[in-house]
């Protein structure tokens, strides 16, 4: 395949970037995670304007409004950005971590963590994702190339330059950090099959922008998940907690991958529970897509269609399923989950149990709001995604999992009988 050349000299420069980054010391590291902190806060002004372009231009494609506000930055928002990039300053390093063991004949064997090398993301509208990924692919060691969406590429464009410029005139290598200003999708064709000079794809955002990744990459893919997040209200469950944990899990921010989409009610407390939240829902302006028996309890809902069940709306939107029992939550969460997040609320440990053995997820909660699963919120910092694969990394994916293994062997003299 022939590339664009823009693209061969954006991975040329990322390959040595990366060899050199690869034994680059922690200190090293963290002076220009700081100088990248400090740099952000100095351009505050132009992040705005640029991110004010990108704003105007979203509204008038007529972009949905949760998809806006994820694109919107504001001065409180460089802050914590630059917060963030302290944050990983604090963290351990990964590289280098391992254990050491000695074989019978005196052979000495170390395996140790080691940075992947080049790492590409490609996401979409989220112009702190630029930033985040650039601090933890830095802090682990590795070079990254970063392609965001047209969305975002006028914000995109001026984080990238500041921070690489901070990153570089701290010391690290020319290359550490790139940004694609081609936003045509050939382009981000291209970079999926340019195994040459990358070693692994990192794709952050909708259904569809992850799907067209994993199916079209050459190069590996480590594939963050959609999240079609559901909540099982247990007939044993606490009517306060099922309420505030569904609403929070729903509203807090409906536009992240985190976000509940689904609610599942035992039909035992239905009658009691979905007139509470049903009411709390209605008065934030949510809308609901229920079953037949939601409709009789909730007359006002719309009726769900089967593509409901497995839609990740991204949106003030849910869709809600009055079942029999827990073993009917298992079986639709079976068949629905995109293994994200789930969460039973309920005061039986036996029924918590349950599903905590049984449902297949990246996270699994107790009484809990889903909204949780997130790197910092999980103490690890800023995270690069949410991995919802069963290979390499699964969960809130931080510096460790930016990281991969090698094996370091000391002999003396020896060799295989």
């Amino acid at each position: 395949m022939n590339f664009h050349p823009e693209l061969v000299k954006i991975g040329n420069r990322a390959k040595h970037a990366a060899r050199r980054l690869a034994f680059t010391g922690t200190e090293e590291k963290n002076k220009a995670l700081l100088a990248m902190a400090d740099a952000l806060l100095r351009n505050e002004k132009r992040i705005l304007e640029a991110n004010a372009i990108d704003v105007v231009k979203a509204e008038e494609k007529g972009l949905k409004k949760s998809l806006v506000n994820r694109l919107k930055l504001s001065s409180e928002g460089i802050a914590n950005i630059s917060n963030a990039l302290k944050d990983i300053v604090g963290l351990p390093d990964p590289v280098g971590e391992g254990k050491f063991w000695t074989r019978p004949n005196g052979l000495k064997i170390q395996k140790t963590r080691v940075p992947l090398g080049v790492i590409a993301m490609i996401y979409e509208a989220r112009p702190n994702v630029t930033v985040d990924a650039a601090a933890l692919c830095l802090k682990s060691g590795n070079a990254c190339i970063l392609r965001g969406g047209s969305e975002a590429i006028e914000s995109n464009k001026v984080l990238a330059e500041i921070i690489s410029v901070a990153a570089e005139g701290s010391g690290m290598p020319e290359g550490s950090i790139q940004l694609v200003t081609m936003t045509e999708r050939e382009y981000a064709q291209q970079l999926m099959k340019m195994n040459k000079y990358i070693d692994v794809i990192i794709p952050r955002g909708g259904a569809g922008l992850i799907r067209t990744v994993v199916e079209q990459a050459t190069v590996p893919v480590i594939e963050t998940g959609t999240g079609n997040c559901h909540a099982f209200v247990d007939k044993d469950a606490d009517m306060r907690k099922a309420v505030s944990i569904v609403f929070n899990s729903k509203t807090q921010n409906p536009g992240v991958c985190n976000a509940l989409e689904s609610l599942l009610v035992d039909e035992k407390i239905a009658e009691e529970y979905l007139p509470l939240i049903g009411k709390k829902f209605k008065d934030y302006g949510v809308e609901i897509r229920g079953c037949e028996k939601t409709k009789k309890i909730l007359p006002d809902v719309q009726i769900a269609t089967e593509e409901d069940w497995g839609t990740e709306y991204l949106d003030l939107i849910i869709s809600v399923k009055v079942v029999k029992n827990l073993d009917e939550a298992l079986d639709h969460i079976y068949e629905y989950s995109t293994k994200h997040s789930e969460v039973i609320i309920t005061e039986n440990y036996t029924s918590a149990q349950r599903f905590l053995n049984e449902i297949d997820a990246a996270a699994v909660y107790i009484n809990a709001s889903t909204r949780f699963t997130d790197g910092g919120r999980f103490g690890f910092g800023a995270e690069i995604g949410i991995s919802t694969q069963k290979l390499h990394a699964r969960g809130p994916m931080a510096l460790a999992e930016l990281t991969t293994e090698k094996y370091v062997i000391y002999g003396n003299d020896h060799i295989v009988d």
